[in-house]
């Protein structure tokens, strides 16, 4: 056996819905956060759009995230492809790029986010 499993643990999705009642919102006003980039969703299975789960922290939107994925679109990266690349891990963060953005480490994952374009 050579090096340790790498792959991302699995993404837990919440429908707007969910989302809004995690939220204590309306399912109006998570679109609207989706529109401001707050988040961002995909429709990955069975074509429901859907938020992963770890973009919300203490039942808000995560923080720095909004910043990071201005970053990410500049750079040309889709919404999935910015999904992908917050869960996938990082060398050099030493972890996946959301971790690192929950553990507020957001300059750091935005200098290497830049670096992507």
């Amino acid at each position: 056996m050579t090096g340790e499993n790498t792959a991302p643990a699995p993404i837990e999705w919440l429908t707007l819905p969910e989302l809004a009642d995690l939220l204590g919102e309306t399912v109006s006003r998570v679109r609207r956060m989706l529109d401001d980039r707050q988040f961002v969703a995909s429709r990955r299975d069975g074509g429901v759009l859907k938020v992963p789960a770890a973009f919300v922290l203490d039942d808000r939107p995560l923080s720095s995230l909004r910043g990071t994925l201005f970053v990410l679109h500049d750079a040309g990266f889709s919404d999935d492809e910015a999904i992908d690349w917050l869960f996938a891990p990082e060398d050099t963060i030493g972890m996946t790029p959301l971790d690192a953005l929950r553990a507020g480490r957001k300059s750091e994952v935005r200098r290497v986010a830049q670096t992507l374009a």
